[in-house]
């Protein structure tokens, strides 16, 4: 093998592993965690329910785990914090459990929760309802192939069902993923012999 061609392996392996860990990374870190200074508290609401569930605490988010990755976060505690407004709660739309400052309404609104508490200075939202069972969020508002799935308080998305994929999921049968890792890595194999060529031919030149 030549100097070149194992220089072009070496550097698609790094951008690979790179691509990875980069992923890696951005799943497991949360903006809105850190919002404010801090870490979670033991004793508190947030703190309480992080370590019977299990979570793992970072900043001021409980985080869910799948595995050995950071899955979603689960709760979040900003009740002592100075803030007007807060941006980005759309990271925590798998939350069960939120202390906000009392001024902050619980996101999605009180119908959103299973219980909404004023408690002096701060606002609990407790128990997220599933969007798709309250009114006006059924399957009925999806495509024809589609089923209504919960995406956040008082939000709700359209999934495809098993046997459907595609735009408004009017494809039938399986997404063929086979195929398109298939075609990928064909693209991908054929690039880098073309680079491998090309810099054989400009070395023969000179």
């Amino acid at each position: 093998m030549t100097a070149g061609r194992c220089r072009l392996f070496t550097v698609v392996g790094v951008m690979v592993m790179l691509v990875y860990f980069d992923a890696s990374l951005q799943r497991a870190t949360f903006q809105v965690c850190h919002a404010c200074e801090g870490i979670l508290q033991n004793g508190t609401a947030v703190g309480n329910f992080c370590t019977v569930s299990s979570g793992q605490a970072e900043g001021r988010c409980c985080l869910g785990t799948q595995g050995l990755d950071v899955d979603s976060i689960t709760g979040l505690d900003l009740s002592n914090c100075s803030l007007r407004e807060v941006k980005g709660l759309n990271e925590a739309s798998t939350a069960k459990i939120m202390l906000l400052p009392y001024h902050l309404t619980c996101p999605g609104g009180n119908a959103s929760w299973e219980k909404v508490e004023t408690r002096g200075e701060i606002r609990l939202c407790e128990g997220q309802r599933n969007s798709c069972d309250q009114m006006g969020h059924k399957s009925g508002d999806c495509p024809e192939n589609g089923l209504c799935a919960p995406d956040g308080p008082g939000f709700f998305q359209c999934r495809c069902t098993q046997s459907h994929h595609g735009y408004k999921c009017l494809r039938e049968g399986q997404f063929p993923l086979a195929e398109v890792l298939g075609i990928l890595g064909g693209a991908t194999v054929l690039v880098s012999a073309l680079l491998w060529v090309t810099q054989r031919r400009k070395a023969k030149s000179i």
